[in-house]
């Protein structure tokens, strides 16, 4: 049988709640129980101790000699008068004991209320009082009392030093009251342990609540994102680490949402991107076999068609670049080089385009050479992707800036363009995997979102740093930041010093 978290809290909250108030009502009935038999038995002894005192006294009262000898006469004179109802009334203020008066063969001579008569057949009891022995027992006297009572033997002797036995004074207590107050300790104790139990129920099954109901919901909702529902969110409540574990989950769920979403897109746009070199060039080459197309005018549409064919090239070469760096595939070996004279040739490689915009171009650079410490490939196509961008994107006549400086221990390196811009809503996700800001491809035609995805992977598997600022309709500006070489720098070779 499946049982759920909830179940489980509670019950183990009850079983620890159950099992401890046990242990209590055990330690508080014994506890008890002991001081109630403790203060029983004070009694007991204070009462006999009291009641030898008394006879004595009232001996040494009707005696012209001051003794301890009690002989049996006395106890019968003593008998006949006042003296039996004296100790009656004593007894009665102990807390309703019973007394008895033996002389040493185990024969009653008083016992209050006259309840008991005879002679004493326990022989335990018959051998403490013949031997002078005080000892506590719990009898019931060989059936002379009702139940099992509490016994107290104080022997009497004649003189101090006389070892020998003159009688007992046998005080009987009973214990049912202990045994009342035991049980009404117990019934307490169990009362209120219910009462505990209800009230900790109660709060344990809200508290267990609170924190379970956010898990239902999200097994609900991981269930609805298996089936491709990424639009469900946990409602949050409170400040806690259940409410931090809602958070995350809602914030994963947004994340999954984004990447469903980018994936979307990304396929349109694969698609659109492979179906139109592809209808191109299945068209071209067509016209080209069917004769529409006439024989001068083969060179030009097959330049097209080599045009569209490395298109997709380029395409393909993205997909499996982002597959290898993600799968690790991809080595980086770091060596120093001049990011100066990187940065010289791949503005010129722009040439052509820059000249059909017509921009303003500036290069600024400390030095002549300024040596970083990187993977020069991996550097080279970064700086290539965002100059190919910065171009792409420019306004006519607009101003284009590459800038080189100096920060000590690293590099930065910066290209701006006036141009359109990046909007403030699309900041945030411009080096996301498949993301385009510009969804109406109205100015990138070729792209598919790719670029950028890979120049922030490249950078983040050689511990550098890409970052963008831009004002939307303004400008916008892409930075790189490389780590500076600090060792001795190359020596230039025979054939760059001719070049020169």
């Amino acid at each position: 049988m499946k049982r759920s978290i909830f179940s489980k809290y509670i019950s183990a909250f009850l079983i620890i709640v159950f099992i401890s108030f046990m242990i209590l009502t055990v330690i508080v009935s014994s506890m008890t129980i002991k001081s109630a038999n403790r203060q029983r038995v004070n009694v007991a002894q204070n009462t006999a101790l009291y009641m030898l005192d008394f006879l004595k006294t009232e001996y040494n009262a009707a005696s012209s000699e001051v003794s301890y000898s009690l002989p049996f006469e006395f106890f019968v004179k003593l008998k006949e008068d006042q003296f039996s109802s004296t100790i009656d009334i004593l007894s009665k203020n102990a807390e309703k004991m019973t007394i008895m008066i033996t002389n040493e063969k185990g024969e009653i001579l008083i016992c209050t209320e006259d309840l008991y008569s005879g002679s004493i057949s326990d022989e335990t009891i018959v051998y403490d009082i013949a031997n002078a022995q005080s000892e506590l027992l719990y009898t019931d006297m060989n059936g002379m009392l009702e139940e099992k009572y509490g016994v107290y033997i104080l022997p009497m002797k004649y003189t101090e030093s006389d070892s020998g036995s003159a009688g007992a004074l046998i005080v009987c207590f009973s214990t049912n009251d202990v045994d009342t107050l035991t049980m009404s300790t117990v019934r307490t104790i169990v009362i209120a342990s219910l009462w505990v139990m209800i009230a900790s129920f109660v709060a344990i099954y809200f508290i267990t609540e609170k924190i379970v109901s956010p898990l239902r919901e999200m097994s609900y909702a991981t269930k609805q994102f298996a089936s491709g529902k990424f639009d469900v969110r946990i409602n949050v409540e409170g400040e806690d680490e259940v409410a931090e574990l809602a958070n995350a989950f809602n914030t994963m769920a947004q994340s999954l949402a984004e990447s469903e979403y980018t994936r979307s897109s990304f396929l349109a746009s694969v698609s659109h991107d492979l179906r139109t070199p592809m209808t191109t060039i299945s068209g071209f080459i067509d016209g080209i076999l069917d004769g529409a197309i006439p024989p001068e005018k083969h060179s030009y549409y097959l330049g097209v068609i080599g045009q569209e064919v490395r298109r997709l090239s380029r395409l393909v070469s993205q997909l499996l670049d982002i597959s290898r760096m993600e799968a690790g595939n991809r080595k980086f070996e770091k060596t120093p080089f001049d990011i100066c004279e990187m940065a010289r040739v791949i503005l010129l490689s722009f040439e052509a385009k820059i000249d059909s915009k017509k921009l303003d171009v500036e290069f600024n650079a400390p030095d002549d050479k300024l040596y970083v410490y990187s993977d020069k490939d991996a550097i080279n196509q970064v700086v290539y992707n965002i100059c190919d961008n910065a171009v792409k994107f420019s306004n006519e006549r607009g101003k284009y800036r590459i800038t080189i400086s100096d920060e000590g221990s690293l590099v930065r390196l910066s290209v701006y363009n006036e141009g359109i811009g990046i909007s403030a809503e699309d900041l945030p996700h411009i080096f996301d995997r498949f993301y385009k800001s510009d969804k109406s491809r109205g100015m990138d035609k070729t792209g598919v979102g790719l670029g950028l995805y890979i120049c922030s992977t490249i950078m983040d598997h050689l511990g550098e740093k890409i970052y963008v600022e831009s004002e939307y309709g303004k400008y916008c500006c892409f930075i790189i930041e490389i780590t500076k070489y600090k060792g001795k720098l190359p020596v230039a070779s025979e054939d760059t010093e001719k070049d020169k």
